[in-house]
């Protein structure tokens, strides 16, 4: 049973999960109201929706995922660092591929 309570604290309380979901719904909200107000330009809107987007991912990971630093965390936190890297190299070097596979055929 002692085992399962030290696995338990790896997880997040209710107010971590709370705290994540608030930011969440602002960091959506605040983008969705420039979008559907059509308040600002078109170039502050992408700027403003890429930087709120990348935000949301860093909140997604330390309240979501608990990814962080600590000594208990760092090998979570390296593998998906990893894993990451593997699939962004995946992705790009397909659509590096197919694009230059398409510009020998024409």
């Amino acid at each position: 049973m002692s085992g399962h309570s030290s696995e338990a604290n790896t997880h997040g309380s209710v107010k971590s999960y709370l705290t994540g979901f608030v930011l969440s719904v602002i960091l959506t909200a605040i983008p969705f109201w420039m979008v559907m107000t059509e308040a600002f330009d078109k170039g502050p809107t992408y700027i403003t929706i890429i930087v709120l987007a990348i935000v949301q991912i860093f909140v997604h990971l330390k309240y979501f995922l608990h990814l962080n630093f600590s000594e208990q965390g760092k090998l979570d936190t390296y593998s998906f660092i990893f894993a990451a890297v593997i699939i962004v190299m995946v992705v790009a070097l397909s659509v590096w591929i197919i694009y230059a596979s398409n510009a020998m055929m024409m």
